[in-house]
């Protein structure tokens, strides 16, 4: 079965997607993007996806290239057509095609491409957990933007893949933990205490996050935003990470240390089964 990608308003064969080679995107990497989990036919937290995509546009001065309920029908086409049931979205908007220059072009219309695969998320579902290193946060000052600048991300999850880890989680130069290459970092603390670290310009506040602190709230867990060191993190009862591909992911090794008993914990399976259960989401039908 062929795959369907989705370019500036044709449905074309995956293979023969295409953009200009002046495309700001492919310039300057001048664009924003998201991630969506479909998972049993719903579009998971649609609306906290095109709530946050709106907001990355609009601190890039970008225009939305069509309107939301046409986005929307847009992704559920994509969908239908790539025959997903469990798998993502991939959506990206740049500045569009002009000369190249590094101030913004006037009059330019915005780029949409679209892409949608299956995913069977063997490790994401797994009890057994997973291992991450730990790396140097070298990126960029406005983490908050979801751009499509990710050579410093790729860079990190090179070196995990490398040592044989699914994450890379990035550490900032006063020794706390920012993120993951490609995921939000959560610990359970020694007090029993649910820590992110606050959502700033320091990192990207995941749609998933917010609804796993949504679900967690409603099972009445004490969460804390607050700045966690390394240290914590090697101690902590639980390590997790969180995204639209991650779920709800347990990190069960960190570099050359064990995390608590080397298992899934019991809050990071609770929050799992209830953000797939519970999570706002809208039919990919």
């Amino acid at each position: 079965m062929s795959r369907i990608a989705y370019v500036n308003g044709r449905y074309v064969p995956h293979r023969d997607g295409s953009v200009h080679i002046e495309d700001r995107g492919y310039q300057f990497g001048d664009g924003v993007y998201e991630v969506v989990l479909i998972h049993g036919a719903q579009i998971m937290d649609c609306d906290g996806h095109l709530d946050r995509l709106e907001r990355s546009l609009a601190e890039m001065d970008l225009p939305m290239p069509v309107s939301r309920p046409c986005l929307l029908m847009i992704m559920r086409r994509m969908v239908a057509l790539n025959h997903i049931k469990k798998g993502i979205i991939y959506l990206q908007i740049t500045r569009g095609v002009a000369q190249r220059d590094h101030k913004y072009p006037a009059n330019t219309v915005p780029a949409l491409v679209m892409t949608a695969k299956h995913l069977h998320f063997k490790d994401v579902m797994s009890e057994d957990g997973v291992s991450a290193i730990t790396v140097a946060d070298e990126r960029w000052a406005r983490r908050d933007i979801k751009t499509i600048q990710l050579l410093a991300n790729c860079r990190a999850k090179q070196k995990a893949a490398e040592q044989g880890a699914y994450e890379a989680i990035l550490v900032m130069p006063d020794g706390s933990v920012s993120e993951g290459s490609s995921s939000n970092v959560w610990i359970v603390s020694a007090d029993g205490e649910l820590v992110t670290r606050e959502a700033s310009h320091d990192i990207l506040n995941g749609i998933t996050r917010r609804s796993v602190a949504q679900v967690a709230s409603e099972r009445q867990m004490k969460i804390v935003n607050r700045n966690f060191t390394v240290a914590d993190m090697l101690n902590a009862k639980e390590v997790f990470v969180t995204s639209a591909t991650s779920v709800v992911t347990p990190i069960t090794k960190i570099d050359d240390t064990v995390i608590a008993n080397g298992k899934m914990g019991s809050l990071s399976k609770a929050l799992r089964a209830d953000y797939l259960e519970k999570t706002p989401s809208v039919s990919a039908r």
